[in-house]
């Protein structure tokens, strides 16, 4: 992966992606290791945690859920709690564009930042404004 930039935020489906060994997988690990060596900054929006163990308890039981969190919190990464700024962000963007909840807080932390938002969800291409982004392969659409 070529940085035009040091930092960069995880999205969850990047974390999913390198958790499950899916596509993009490489690219988020070559960003953790170069993080583990100081030449980058990577961040985890607080909302991924959340997202991350829901999904993981749903889809694999809540130890795995529980695995999944601590290892997040093992690597050499940030996690970004919110604020007032991020919130009154995250807020606008919601109002304004056509994303979840969780996925307001994740752009706004990446804007907030001024940070590579590293993904798989076809939603933040459409975010106005535009968010700087690394695009991790997509999932083929069920069906197709």
């Amino acid at each position: 992966m070529k940085e035009d930039n040091s930092l960069f935020v995880l999205d969850t489906s990047a974390i999913l992606a390198y958790i499950e060994d899916e596509d993009g997988a490489e690219d988020v690990e070559e960003l953790l290791i170069k993080a583990e060596n100081k030449k980058v900054f990577v961040y985890v929006p607080f909302i991924t945690l959340t997202e991350v163990f829901y999904i993981s308890m749903e889809e694999k039981g809540e130890k795995e859920a529980f695995k999944r969190v601590h290892l997040i919190q093992s690597l050499a990464v940030g996690i970004v709690e919110s604020s007032e700024s991020i919130t009154l962000t995250a807020g606008k963007l919601k109002a304004t564009n056509r994303i979840s909840f969780a996925d307001a807080y994740i752009a706004a932390i990446s804007k907030e930042l001024n940070a590579v938002l590293v993904h798989k969800d076809p939603e933040f291409e459409n975010v106005r404004p535009p968010l700087k982004q690394y695009k991790l392969p997509y999932k083929p659409k069920r069906g197709k």
